[in-house]
């Protein structure tokens, strides 16, 4: 039997915990412990206590999390902790803010402990901390920087205060509200404004958006398509939701009409609760670094399987994605409508 090789997640959070598998640091048994941007995983399994507190925004990690037994949920403004774990982003303005609200957790004398990639700017996390935390110990192993910092006196106020703000939604080209670490989160995605240019104005009824991020597709058939009376979003990163449905009510708003909207936190792989007259999307096909065209698959049969009789997906996907099959398997006509700058967009008529 080959022997089994750790992914990369796994790598990262076997690195998280070295310092308190070598005794460096404590998990305090007296006090809680906050884990932001948690993944399940055979360490977290280990050290984990009824006082611990895991924070993910990531509906599939959630929901491993949630069947793994912990306790999911976010802390309250007041609440402090003795040790607080980050599993921070790539992105540098999401990671900075995480970076301050871990400050933020901890009680006096408390510890933020992390790991990052080296792959995924490790050199430039553990800098950040340094110009927040004012010094950090540090470790290197499973091609990751581990590195902890204690809230005490050489914690910047100033810094803190303006991480902080970085999380915040902010407005981006186009006028939209979206906010770092989103998909294309400070521009109008290339692919997803070729699939709004296509847009048929005859698309009606109840519409929704697969993998909708801060909304910019759902704001587009509401803007085109007058014979719509629903939109509902699904996204699997919770802090894309916020944007997303002001984004909406503001284009509800322009258009003069009556428009029902929703914003769901969903995971959309594992199927839609309702039925649709068509669905737009502009599918995930990759976690991290990886290519997992199996994401736009998933997407595509969850489609098909909400769709009503002569129901529309209107699709756009990189040119090289293998999704025709699934397509032709699915759909009762299949038709590519246009190819431009390496995308292409699909129409898809569930028989």
């Amino acid at each position: 039997m080959a022997a089994t090789v750790a992914t990369a997640p796994a790598l990262q959070l076997d690195a998280l915990f070295l310092p308190i598998i070598s005794g460096e640091l404590r998990v305090p048994y007296d006090g809680r412990v906050l884990f932001l941007r948690a993944r399940d995983g055979a360490p977290l399994r280990t050290f984990v206590r009824p006082g611990w507190l895991c924070e993910q925004t990531f509906k599939p990690f959630a929901d491993e999390l949630r069947r793994a037994g912990v306790a999911l949920g976010e802390p309250a403004q007041d609440d402090h902790f003795a040790l607080v774990l980050v599993l921070p982003p790539r992105q540098r303005d999401e990671a900075r803010a995480l970076f301050a609200r871990a400050a933020c957790s901890l009680q006096p004398g408390g510890v933020m402990l992390t790991a990052v990639p080296n792959g995924e700017g490790a050199k430039s996390a553990e800098a950040d901390a340094v110009r927040l935390f004012g010094a950090v110990r540090s470790l290197s192993k499973h091609k990751c920087r581990v590195f902890w910092a204690s809230a005490g006196e050489g914690l910047d106020s100033t810094l803190l205060a303006e991480w902080e703000a970085l999380d915040a939604p902010r407005r981006i080209a186009g006028g939209y509200l979206s906010r770092p670490g989103l998909f294309a989160w400070d521009r109008i995605d290339t692919a997803s404004a070729l699939l709004a240019a296509h847009l048929p104005h005859d698309l009606h009824g109840r519409v929704a958006d697969l993998g909708a991020g801060y909304g910019y597709l759902a704001v587009q058939v509401i803007a085109r398509c007058p014979g719509v009376t629903a939109v509902d979003m699904y996204e699997a990163e919770r802090r894309a939701l916020e944007p997303a449905r002001i984004n909406l009510a503001e284009a509800v708003a322009v258009s003069g009409r009556e428009v029902d909207v929703g914003a769901h936190w969903h995971d959309v792989t594992t199927g839609l609760p309702h039925r649709y007259d068509a669905i737009v999307s502009n599918p995930p096909f990759h976690q991290g670094r990886a290519d997992l065209p199996e994401l736009g698959r998933a997407f595509i049969d969850a489609a098909a399987d909400a769709l009503l009789p002569r129901g529309r997906l209107w699709l756009v996907a990189n040119r090289h994605l293998p999704y025709e099959a699934t397509l032709a398997a699915r759909f009762a006509q299949v038709r590519t409508v246009a190819t431009q700058d390496g995308f292409k967009v699909i129409e898809a008529v569930r028989a």
